[in-house]
């Protein structure tokens, strides 16, 4: 295993980020904090609790979710994309290093970012809504386990994307809706039986129902099956990255 490689790479992306401050940081924070104060503070205030926690209170891991699958994708995507559009994605590709060290510099610096992210929107959360974690082993354990799996779909994003459209198309037309139906701002059981079972096809329900599981003891599906859902789609997306360098699908066109 390389390490100095994937150091390089993991500084080189983290760098970034100062770079980009506003636009990777600070501008999800505020626009979730704006979430809060309307959906948990002004709204929530007259809202009756859904079992037995206050709704400002209950949207919280939802909106977490919400930023940090948006952000965990950009960080990853935008990664690996601009080596490609700018050449330097060749200098890589030919230096003595495996796509494991380069998945693991590139995943690792979008979910380090993306799970930073996550943590500040938590504390911010702490300014406008009380809130309790009943299990914060687990809840750390998703948080960063989501945070891995996005970014390496972001990465396949990246490396799939010939323009910058498609680099906003996928978190803006599917993540983004999938996200706001997947149960973020109410639980499934509060649908008719019928949507419900819809519901059940949205990925992000799963993940979701296990993160708010780890704050107030409440899911809307197994944690179990959550956890397995999550794995099962970091799986797949281990197995189309292995293929995409394997191929050399536009990496080396």
């Amino acid at each position: 295993m390389n390490f100095y490689s994937i150091r390089a790479i993991y500084l080189f992306e983290m760098a970034r980020t100062g770079r980009t401050l506003m636009q990777s940081v600070v501008a999800p924070v505020l626009s979730t904090s704006l979430y809060f104060i309307v959906f948990g503070s002004a709204i929530g205030s007259r809202m009756v609790e859904i079992d037995g926690v206050s709704y400002g209170a209950f949207i919280i891991p939802g909106l977490t979710m919400l930023s940090l699958l948006n952000q965990s994708v950009s960080n990853a995507s935008f990664g690996i994309y601009m080596p490609k559009f700018s050449g330097t994605i060749y200098e890589v590709l030919s230096a003595p290093i495996s796509y494991i060290e380069i998945l693991l510099g590139y995943v690792g610096a979008a979910a380090t970012k993306s799970t930073v992210l996550g943590v500040l929107i938590l504390v911010t959360a702490r300014f406008f809504v009380d809130y309790e974690i009943a299990h914060p082993f687990w809840m750390v354990g998703f948080l960063v386990l989501t945070a891995v799996t996005f970014s390496l779909f972001g990465f396949i994003l990246g490396v799939w994307a010939d323009g910058f459209e498609k680099l906003q198309v996928v978190p803006m037309m599917i993540i983004t809706p999938l996200t706001f139906l997947g149960g973020s701002f109410y639980s499934i059981d509060m649908l008719p039986p019928f949507w419900q079972k819809v519901t059940l096809l949205n990925p992000v329900v799963y993940l979701i129902s296990a993160f708010r599981w780890s704050f107030y003891g409440l899911a809307d599906v197994s944690v179990g099956l959550s956890a397995a859902m999550i794995l099962l789609f970091l799986g797949v997306c281990m197995l189309i990255v292995r293929w995409m360098f394997k191929s050399g699908y536009r990496l080396r066109a």
